[in-house]
């Protein structure tokens, strides 16, 4: 993949992150960065301090250092910086949060040399991926430890894993992949660490991960909805258009198209069915479902305008001047973060409300204790909702906001502070929460289609449940649940459920 002067889409972020895409530089992109250089380099003499070039950093940057020490300076930032601790983050992380920096350097408004970006862009290419901790940034200015560690790989310095996945010393897994550790020359450190590229990066991949969820968590419902002989009247087209929101009306259509000719619904619509209204987590599931889709939407809108953001403090303005700011400042990013944890955490809760209705004789319309093949002596799914209750619970916990919190660092210079890394962090896990809430409820509307039999799913939520049964057998005495459910969430994540589904309706919205 080239990266070019422009914003990368969110495709190649996560063919990058997450394939090991490998990248390089533009002949355009070279230009603009050569063309920025020389501006940087026409400061080194100037009597007048310049931010980062001239000057200490942060509650520092009074302090005026001498053209023989600027190198030192660079260095020194970079291994002062890289200061992160505890377990390591995930490789797709680091990946995107280098590509997203490598493409603000590609800009041309960061001061850099072209040899240190095509370093940079070789070590991506080469698979290396520097060890990032998942404590250190503040979100502001940006996520300097998580980058400052991967600009201290490029210096031969601290721990990197190698395309095969090896902890090895940074300067020996360069050397294996040919590639030199740079020298860094002024201004380059702070080039390398000053933007919301770790923050960013997981905002892109969560957003990627949702739109997924999203139409799997429309599958649940529907399944859910079927089984417990709900009706689909609800999701008609006018109703929806009564209220306008997008994505509830993405949601219904989707929810329509699936229950489509569904033998298990049309039963229980005749004059003898004395149901009025099925419980809000049937009824209601477009309004909460679209209102999660609309709300990433919201988040992808912020993602787009960081994406075509050049992040760096000073940076070099297109007509040549370095100038200080504040765009490192990493609310933006932050705020939709938390804003996603919400309706992650909303999600979630109506999918745990659909399984226990199954589980509860009083409200499952004719099922047995629990789906249980023999209640008392079996349990069925009682622990399965366990489960899902104690996710539910955590992903509330994860939903109480990062962003609202700021703690002062730099002797006050930096006196307002993000935490978008720490919303970005805990939206990883409500994302994998949430997957395996779903799934949850997948499985267990699985098993009470079957136990509706003779009644006939629709096609897709019965293909659904047929691609589930190759992988988890049918209603029967109680199995060694937990290998089960990690089957179900397997199907979610790799795309085999909603695929599926799509075979027989087609893409759901």
């Amino acid at each position: 993949m080239v990266v070019d002067i422009g914003p990368l889409t969110r495709e190649e972020i996560v063919a990058v992150a997450r394939d090991g895409v490998p990248v390089s530089l533009s002949a355009s992109a070279e230009q603009e960065i050569r063309a920025s250089r020389r501006v940087i380099e026409a400061l080194a003499d100037d009597v007048v301090p310049h931010y980062g070039v001239s000057t200490g950093f942060g509650a520092l940057a009074t302090r005026h250092i001498p053209v023989g020490r600027r190198a030192a300076l660079q260095r020194s930032l970079v291994r002062s910086h890289a200061a992160g601790s505890g377990a390591e983050v995930e490789r797709e992380v680091v990946r995107a949060l280098m590509v997203l920096r490598l493409s603000t350097l590609a800009t041309g408004r960061t001061g850099v040399r072209v040899e240190t970006a095509r370093a940079y862009a070789g070590m991506l290419a080469a698979g290396i991926t520097p060890v990032v901790r998942e404590f250190g940034s503040l979100g502001c200015s940006g996520d300097l430890a998580p980058l400052s560690h991967c600009a201290l790989a490029l210096m031969g310095e601290g721990e990197v894993r190698d395309a095969g996945g090896r902890l090895l010393p940074a300067g020996e897994a360069l050397a294996a992949a040919g590639l030199a550790p740079v020298e860094l020359a002024a201004k380059e450190g702070l080039a390398l660490i000053n933007g919301t590229d770790g923050m960013l990066g997981m905002l892109v991949l969560a957003c990627h991960d949702l739109r997924r969820l999203l139409r799997v968590a429309d599958v649940a419902a529907a399944m859910s909805v079927e089984a417990l002989l709900g009706t689909d009247a609800v999701f008609a087209a006018d109703l929806q258009r009564l209220r306008p929101h997008p994505g509830q009306a993405e949601s219904a259509a989707n929810l329509r198209a699936l229950l489509g000719g569904s033998g298990v619904m049309a039963s229980h619509r005749s004059p003898e069915c004395t149901r009025v209204q099925d419980a809000y987590s049937l009824r209601c599931a477009p309004q909460v479902h679209g209102a999660v889709r609309d709300t990433v939407t919201h988040a992808e809108a912020v993602a787009g305008r960081e994406l075509s953001s050049a992040v760096d403090n000073p940076v070099v303005t297109p007509d040549g001047r370095v100038e200080s700011n504040g765009n490192f400042h990493g609310a933006p990013v932050g705020y939709v973060l938390d804003f996603l944890a919400i309706a992650v955490a909303d999600l979630a809760s109506i999918s745990e409300r659909r399984t226990d209705r199954f589980l509860d004789v009083a409200r499952s319309h004719g099922l047995p204790p629990f789906l249980a093949d023999d209640p008392g002596v079996d349990s069925g799914h009682m622990i399965a909702q366990y489960t899902q209750a104690g996710i539910v619970s955590e992903l509330k916990r994860l939903a109480v906001p990062a962003s609202v919190d700021s703690i002062p660092s730099s002797a006050m210079q930096e006196d307002h502070v993000s935490m978008g890394w720490s919303a970005g962090r805990k939206l990883r896990r409500a994302v994998d929460g949430l997957a395996r809430v779903v799934a949850i409820e997948l499985l267990t509307a699985a098993r009470a289609l079957d136990l509706r039999a003779p009644l006939v799913p629709a096609a897709a939520t019965g293909a659904v449940r047929d691609r589930l049964r190759l992988e988890v057998p049918g209603p029967g005495p109680d199995r060694y649940l937990a290998p089960e459910i990690e089957a179900a969430v397997n199907l979610v994540t790799s795309g085999e459920a909603l695929a599926a589904a799509e075979s027989v309706v087609g893409p759901l919205r």
